[in-house]
């Protein structure tokens, strides 16, 4: 991870943690959810609100007045909404896209769950994703949600990360390790 990205991590991490401690404490975590993946989805679908967040010529006091309309807007949870006044306010909104991300990685502890992101060479049925999550359950003893994407050039096989950990039985990284084992050889 660069410098910077480490930075803006380190900043989500600490509003991420305050947020939800209040939330927390105030019985406000299914809000505080709720909240987080409608700002998602509004941050992926508008350019405008990505713009507000990260450009340097729009004010302290335009981006706190825009951040509190739409937050009011879209009936985000108190607590979330007192935050981005204040990340308005310290000129950190920039880092939302990883306070989204800490969040949701927060929550998912909470519940005890895990996210795997999968990477199939075609789109995996909903039989064997739901066979994949109970595997991956035995293996980390915890509930996993899976995130499924499809790359084409994996051959075959599976790509499997979870937190820190990597499985890879693509069949184009069988190849390459074989290739790799004949280099050595010849």
């Amino acid at each position: 991870m660069s410098e910077p990205a480490s930075i803006s991590a380190s900043i989500a991490k600490r509003y991420a943690t305050a947020v939800f401690e209040i939330a927390q404490d105030n019985a406000n975590l299914d809000g505080l959810e709720t909240s987080v993946n409608d700002l998602a989805i509004a941050l992926g679908d508008h350019a405008d609100l990505r713009n507000l967040i990260s450009s340097p010529l729009i004010s302290r006091a335009e981006q706190g007045t825009a951040i509190d309309a739409i937050a009011k807007k879209m009936g985000v949870s108190p607590e979330l909404e007192n935050t981005l006044g204040l990340m308005a306010e310290k000129r950190r909104l920039f880092v939302l896209p990883q306070l989204i991300s800490a969040l949701r990685d927060l929550l998912a502890e909470q519940r005890d769950e895990v996210t795997a992101d999968v990477i199939s060479a075609k789109a995996l049925t909903k039989a064997q994703t739901e066979k994949l999550a109970a595997t991956l359950k035995r293996t980390v003893g915890k509930t996993v949600t899976i995130n499924a994407t499809v790359d084409d050039s994996l051959i075959g096989g599976l790509v499997v990360k979870v937190g820190s950990k990597m499985i890879d039985t693509s069949i184009r990284s069988k190849l390459a390790s074989l290739q790799n084992a004949m280099k050595e050889v010849g």
